[in-house]
């Protein structure tokens, strides 16, 4: 295998890029077709192939499901730095996605879609992270070469997301649910057999070996750590139970709480840690505004598969000559416009080098075009009221606006998060981007119920005037956090 430095077999960029590029694909493939019909699924009534949920149900339970995905992160950080090591604990990941993808398969109703809740939510904490860290360790710190390569890299997550809600979609929405999700539960075994294969020959060693083994001296304080916040967990549930409270709505609220608490404990534990030094502790620093950004940015982006998954159903002609077509179909514009945005900005990030905006600033831009977006979908309602039915072309612009947020978010977040993350934590660290995807959807799971016909002009001003906010106020301040992380920032402030 060639040095981190010399390796420039795949477009300019390590070779491992190619096989993690492609497992994510497929992960992104399976996710999101699911993702695509899901919440139809949902709220069909069921002599449409539906489980009949209420429109409210069903959309918190979206939004709790993606924040369950992205907090169980935690685990697969956790499970690779002390046990099983990156390559390994993704593996175990994609075996359990696959099998949650299969129960959804069956027509068992709501307790198979729960099952699958369960295996999916777990699986996905297992790799996604990992996959983001393995990426990231195959640059060293000073290599350039690294926002053009996660770059890429977000170009093949969305080459799988690309091509999933039209034959996932098609087949869900025009066929049968359950024939819809088996295609997902393929597309992940073809991820796991290429990750397989081509992993043994490009990716490092090092990746089979935790990099903050557990020693015994740990496992007393891990076993009453875990210990406690199992018995608190059980107590809340009893406690909801006798005050008669234990119902879905109560546990999609808990399960928020939970996620957004959780990077406050996550941060706390890195900052107060021995292993991590004072230099590494600016880092961490550093890093809480950013993680702050991108929770306001997720809770936009992620409300594309809810809010505007209904705007397109409820809202949107979908008739073009005589067919109508999936609205599933709308959940291909994410990854569509960011493959057309992703070659752009790794070209331009790379001929800027040193005089692209610094980390802070793209994320002050991204989180201010994101609540553009926001503002463009409220648009509609204020012209012609939101009774009926609107262009296409709203949405198609939506999504065009919000993309170009997420290029500016998403990609440097993950590349940003590897250079901050402290050693003893690094693949924690990646949790910690994950979790603040989990965060965003966790606030998404509280405020999607509110959104109807009758509030949809106020619900899109409210939260894209929130977002523009934001951004203004990091934007402010970005010279500060500059300040913090300067040693390992490629740009100028």
């Amino acid at each position: 295998m060639e040095t981190k430095s010399t390796d420039t077999a795949f477009f300019g960029q390590p070779r491992g890029l190619a096989t993690l590029f492609f497992t994510e694909m497929w992960e992104r493939f399976s996710y999101y077709g699911m993702r695509a019909i899901l919440l139809f699924y949902m709220y069909f009534a069921i002599d449409k192939g539906g489980l009949g949920f209420s429109q409210a149900t069903a959309s918190s339970i979206m939004a709790i499901y993606g924040s369950l995905v992205y907090l169980s992160s935690v685990l697969g950080g956790f499970l690779s730095d002390r046990v099983f090591g990156p390559r390994r604990t993704v593996f175990m990941g994609g075996v359990l996605i696959m099998f949650g993808h299969i129960a959804l398969a069956v027509p068992a109703g709501a307790s198979a879609l729960f099952a699958s809740i369960g295996l999916i939510v777990v699986g996905t904490g297992l790799l996604k992270p990992n996959v983001s860290e393995m990426v990231g360790a195959l640059y060293s710190t000073e290599d350039r070469r690294r926002d053009a390569g996660f770059n890429i890299f977000v170009f093949g997550i969305n080459m799988g997301s690309l091509f999933a809600p039209y034959i996932v979609g098609t087949l869900g929405e025009k066929v049968n649910f359950h024939l819809g999700f088996s295609l997902a539960a393929i597309g992940m075994f073809f991820g796991l057999l290429q990750y397989w294969l081509d992993g043994r020959k490009y990716l490092s060693k090092d990746g089979l070996y935790a990099s903050d083994p557990i020693e015994r001296s740990d496992i007393r304080p891990l076993v009453i750590r875990w210990g406690l916040g199992i018995v608190a967990l059980i107590l809340v549930l009893i406690l909801m139970a006798l005050m008669d409270a234990f119902n879905l709505k109560n546990i999609i609220l808990l399960i928020s709480i939970v996620a957004i608490a959780t990077p406050v404990v996550y941060f706390v534990v890195m900052l107060s840690s021995r292993k991590v030094t004072h230099n590494e502790r600016r880092h961490v620093v550093a890093y809480i505004p950013l993680f702050i950004a991108a929770m306001l940015f997720w809770a936009i982006e992620e409300q594309g598969s809810v809010v505007l998954a209904l705007f397109a159903q409820q809202r949107t002609n979908l008739t073009i000559g005589g067919w109508t077509m999936p609205a599933a179909y709308f959940q291909s514009l994410n990854p569509m416009f960011i493959m057309i945005y992703t070659p752009f900005f790794a070209i331009l990030w790379t001929r800027l080098g040193k005089r692209q905006p610094s980390t802070t600033t793209k994320f002050a831009y991204g989180l201010m075009i994101a609540g553009v977006s926001y503002l463009f979908m409220a648009l509609p309602g204020l012209i012609g009221g939101t009774s009926g039915r609107v262009s296409l072309l709203w949405l198609v612009g939506s999504w065009a606006i919000v993309e170009i947020a997420e290029l500016l978010i998403s990609p440097i977040g993950l590349s940003v998060t590897t250079r901050l993350a402290p050693n003893a934590f690094r693949s924690q660290m990646m949790s910690m981007w994950f979790l603040a995807d989990a965060a965003g959807q966790a606030v998404n799971a509280q405020i999607v119920q509110f959104y109807s016909s009758s509030t949809e002009v106020p619900y899109f001003l409210a939260i894209g005037a929130v977002s523009v906010v934001f951004g203004i106020v990091l934007f402010i301040f970005r010279k500060p956090v500059f300040g913090l992380m300067k040693d390992v920032e490629i740009a100028a402030n």
